[in-house]
């Protein structure tokens, strides 16, 4: 990154610097100029260290947390609950109590039933892991110890180890570095003597950099056991992390200590570099901020998926035509036959074995032609109810599955740098990678991966952009730190040699300027040399980090920080400097300032901030030139794919100055006031950041799928994420490759779906045509249960998973290939049509071939339902096989071994003595008539099919096909490989790269900051 800038003049002239001025963060005088009283009425009152009087009147949340959703005696009844939340297995369970009555029942009650249970139960299985691994993860976060102070512990007060779960509000804990904290609590005493503690909140806001709070001086030196007595009055649970408002007050005094944000430490963060700290529990458990932000990630869909509701409806309406068309044909043809039906064997009135008490024969499965006109529509509901697919659900989550694997098991989605493996958080939403639209990214973190060094900067209108300057730093420094920058050796000059300059003092002042305005903590350590130290910066924004570095780089390095100074070794001299305020960045505003106290007694202010907020605020009249030439510099770097701040240089902005009471008192007492606040003040402009963390979470969440990156950031974005990944450019690959295959793989499975049970509900109700609309069917029922479920599930499972219509290669080299899925060109109303209009024919050559070969013969209709069910099953399995890209032995033995297993299963079926149909199959099995109507059946019904294909391949190809094609145009090597350039194919395109998002790899580069 680089940061365009311009040193300041001096803000203030010299004085005397008044010792009240020195800021304490552990001072109670430090409240902020806009925090609001809070009201005894909306407080919560926490008595320290007395945990029972605490919650006497009000029972607070006990410390014990729970993500699990389901307990042993509510998982059954809720998690049928949320099943049959999907309308579709609302409809199999009317369907398999329908055929529970006597009246309707077409199957066998145990045949009906099975589908919908083996769905129910897998799923139920599925999310009962689920659960049980939460339920684990909550007994081992519940069964953590923390040292709680006991005051009746044997020997006087002391802590003793306390399991989370027990730890109450009021309650005083003890944690050490490196433990997490149990609850979120206000600080009364750190090891340190400033009172200050540094936490890692990663867990909570993603952020992995050190944040410094602060115990109250009241608090500070006074053993936490005598500390009875005192009473937190703080606000109500809330889900604001970044905010806390309370006061505490001391037995026996009458005022109140304000307490902020900086004095509370959060439930998940961890202690760092402090060798202990102790608090107070204000809230535990679910009231904890954590816990109320932690609302969970939203159920999402995918955009196939909401359209697959829209052709399901198209299909309960076809079924509802069918069933209707048999119902008024069967009420037809039982006016007609009217007069016969005493003597039909499924509608005859009298039951001629049971006589009534009138010695009348009783009536017989007959209760006039209305009501068989409903029973028959509710019957042929029951025949036709796999026109729905119950079966498709079970296999979409399988694909997902598989899909998922292949995507965590890609080495080039694996981050060697990091160790870490694409992350698969969301499995209904594979296919959403291949159809996205826009892209909304995180400008700063994500792509940079918060590593940020110094490249570049422009300062009092002057541009260091010179990439052949930079060396490493050189010189015989005690100083050094941990991450080494290049330096510019014009700058070097001006800083070492050109102090009398006015560019060289506008220099200093700009490196000053960086060591100064900021947050960071320098931690001191040995380095290899004894000579030497090395200074790791550690700080809430790597952007800060890799300023302070340049700073110390350039000789400005900061060595020491306090809550009221700062120490900086200026060019080998060290010099303190007192911060009297400091306004710290906020998304409102976005700036920070500091207010220093020079070693020479100035005073000075420096201001960094967002160029869109400073330049909003800046006096552009007062030295226009040095804003042009900075508005300038500005613009070729960000060209560069750096990420840029603006220095003003020495331009006048409208400043409000917020000075407490005991520096008022001082400016008043004293000739302050004529000498500095008759003068303008002048502000420096430094760098603006955009964190990654908690707010990038909403936006993830809300997005039709999102996708987080395990980097420097931390893990709070990738937790709530879709998916995760090492690397922002995996998002090349991701979706350009595994999108665009899960896409069209899912697609195609879901229309596949729908053609193979329209072909097999169409069969049948060819037959109801012959059959005086009975609803008997030839086909077993049991056939009719596996067909779905066994016949032909595998097949299409497989194919979902291992098909890949192109290479990798091709994908990523032509964008234009994403474009399909943008425009839903694989799955659409009109392909629904297509195959819809596929099934009817080829459900008329499975059924009318064989009927009008056998219709003068004496075959039985079991034989002829076998014959059936092996021709819809095997011309399926070609329709399959037809369409698949990429052979491998697992789609061989898939497709062909389905075709095995059917016929296996028929004959199985029908050697079972106690069921219908018993030999049938032998029966016709033997002739050469059953094997050429096989062969009749598949040739004919493939026919539409084949014809379709091959017409729009060779006349009206879609950009698919074309790049195919040329795959196979190359020989072995350039199969996968493919050089030829898209435009040298002779058919037009229909893919703009204008439709397309950018990719580049340019966002993967290490950015660097001012």
């Amino acid at each position: 990154m680089s940061s365009d800038s311009a040193p300041v003049g001096r803000l203030l002239p010299p004085a005397p610097l008044p010792p009240a001025m020195a800021e304490d963060h552990g001072s109670s005088r430090h409240m902020s100029a806009s925090q609001k009283e809070l009201g005894d009425e909306d407080a919560r009152v926490v008595r320290v260290g007395d945990a029972a009087r605490t919650n006497e009147r009000l029972d607070f949340a006990g410390n014990a947390v729970r993500t699990a959703k389901y307990s042993p005696l509510t998982f059954l009844p809720r998690n049928l609950f949320e099943q049959f939340h999907r309308l579709a297995y609302v409809y199999f369970l009317v369907i398999a109590v329908l055929n529970q009555l006597p009246q309707l029942a077409v199957f066998g009650r145990g045949a009906s039933v099975m589908p919908l249970a083996f769905v129910l139960i897998v799923t139920a299985v599925k999310d009962a892991y689920e659960d049980w691994r939460r339920h684990r993860s909550d007994r081992a976060e519940n069964g953590r110890l923390a040292a709680v102070l006991s005051p009746d512990a044997t020997g006087g007060a002391q802590f003793l180890p306390t399991k989370w779960k027990h730890v109450r509000v009021g309650d005083v804990v003890r944690v050490v570095s490196d433990e997490s904290l149990p609850a979120d609590m206000v600080l009364l005493a750190t090891s340190e003597p400033t009172g200050v503690a540094y936490v890692q909140t990663l867990n909570l806001d993603g952020e992995s950099n050190l944040k410094t709070r602060y115990a109250k001086q009241e608090t500070l030196s006074t053993p936490p056991e005598r500390l009875a007595g005192a009473v937190i009055r703080c606000e109500r649970p809330n889900r604001n992390i970044y905010g806390f408002q309370a006061n505490l007050e001391l037995e026996g005094e009458s005022r109140r200590i304000p307490l902020g944000p900086s004095n509370i430490v959060l439930r998940g963060c961890e202690l760092k570099n402090t060798a202990w700290a102790i608090g107070v529990v204000v809230y535990a458990g679910r009231e904890t901020k954590a816990m109320l932000n932690n609302a969970g990630t939203p159920k999402k869909r995918s955009r196939l998926e909401t359209h697959m509701n829209r052709e399901t409806l198209f299909l309960s309406a076809i079924l509802i035509v069918l069933c209707s068309l048999v119902a008024t044909l069967s009420g037809v043809w039982l006016r007609t036959h009217e007069e016969e039906l005493e003597l039909a064997q499924f509608f005859h009135k009298k039951d001629y074995l049971k006589r009534d008490e009138n010695n009348d024969y009783e009536n017989y499965n007959y209760y006039g032609i209305a009501a068989q006109i409903v029973f028959i529509f509710l019957m042929a509901v029951i025949v036709f109810q796999i026109m729905i697919p119950i079966s498709l659900y079970i296999s979409m989550e399988l694909v997902r599955l598989g899909q998922a694997y292949f995507m965590i098991r890609d080495t080039r989605l694996f981050d060697e740098s990091s160790n870490t493996r694409f992350q698969c958080r969301a499995l209904n939403i594979n296919e959403d990678l291949g159809q996205i639209k826009c892209i909304f990214s995180d400008k700063t973190g994500t792509l940079t991966q918060n590593k940020m060094e110094f490249r570049c900067a422009s300062i009092d209108g002057v541009d260091y952009s010179d990439i052949a300057r930079q060396r490493p730093a050189e010189g015989d420094r005690i100083w050094a730190p941990k991450v080494s920058v290049n330096t510019d050796q014009e700058l070097v000059r001006l800083i070492r040699d050109g102090g009398d300059t006015e560019q060289g003092r506008q220099t200093r002042e700009f490196f000053l300027a960086l060591a100064t305005c900021n947050t960071i903590v320098p931690m001191v350590t040995d380095g290899p040399d004894p000579k030497k130290k090395v200074i790791d910066y550690q700080g809430e924004s790597p952007d800060e980090q890799a300023l302070v570095s340049a700073a110390a780089a350039y000789g400005f390095v900061l060595v020491e920080r306090t809550s009221g100074h700062i120490v900086i070794d200026v060019l080998g001299e060290k010099q303190r400097y007192d911060v009297l305020g400091l306004h710290e960045f906020d998304s409102d505003r976005k700036r920070m300032s500091v207010i220093i106290g020079c070693p020479d007694k100035s005073v000075k202010l420096f201001v960094k901030g967002a160029d869109s907020s400073m330049f909003g605020v800046i006096d552009k009249t007062f030295n226009s030139d040095v804003i042009q030439a900075t508005e300038k510099h500005l613009h070729s770097y960000s060209s560069l794919g750096l990420r840029t701040l603006v220095i003003d240089p020495q331009l006048r902005v409208p400043l409000a100055l917020i000075i407490d009471g005991n520096s008022l008192v001082y400016i008043f007492d004293t000739d302050w006031e004529e000498k500095n606040f008759s003068y303008p003040l002048f502000v420096k402009n430094l760098i603006r950041i955009m964190f990654s963390g908690a707010n990038d979470v909403s936006m993830i969440q809300m997005a039709d799928v999102g996708i987080g990156i395990s980097g420097q950031e931390g893990r709070q974005a990738v937790m709530a994420s879709d998916f995760a990944m090492g690397q922002f450019r995996f998002l090349v690959p991701l979706l350009l490759v595994h999108g665009h295959w899960n896409y069209q793989r899912m697609a195609y499975m879901i229309l596949y779906n729908f053609y193979r049970n329209a072909t097999f509900v169409f069969v049948l109700f060819w037959y109801v045509l012959y059959t005086g609309f009975t609803l008997t069917t030839a086909i077993t029922e049991w056939s009719s249960v596996l067909y779905s479920v066994i016949y032909t599930a595998v097949p299409t499972i497989v194919v979902a998973i291992l098909d890949k219509d192109l290479s990798r290669r091709t994908l990523l080299k032509y964008a234009q290939l994403y474009g399909p899925g943008q425009r839903e060109e694989n799955y659409n109303l009109r392909l629904f049509i297509f195959i819809m209009m596929d099934s009817v024919w080829q459900s008329a050559a499975c059924f009318f071939i064989p009927y009008l070969a056998y219709r003068k013969s004496v075959i039985d209709s079991s034989s002829l339902g076998d014959l059936w069910t092996l021709s819809v099953v095997i011309l399926v399995n070609i329709h399959l096989a037809m369409d698949v890209i990429r052979w491998n032995w697992i789609t061989h033995a898939a497709i062909w071994g389905s075709i095995v297993a059917t016929w296996i299963c028929v004959m199985i079926i029908d050697s079972i003595p106690i069921l219908p149909g018993f030999w049938a199959i032998y029966k016709v099995m033997g002739t050469g008539l059953f094997w050429a109507l096989l062969l009749a059946v598949t040739v004919v019904g493939m026919i539409p099919h084949f014809a379709a294909k091959a017409f729009t391949e060779y006349f009206t190809p879609s950009d698919i096909q074309i790049a195919r094609e040329m795959e196979k145009s190359q020989d072995t090597h350039d199969a996968t490989h493919p050089e030829v350039q898209m435009s040298s194919i002779g058919y037009k395109m229909t893919g703009n790269l204008g439709n397309f998002f950018p990719v580049t790899d340019a966002a993967d580069k290490r950015n660097t900051v001012v």
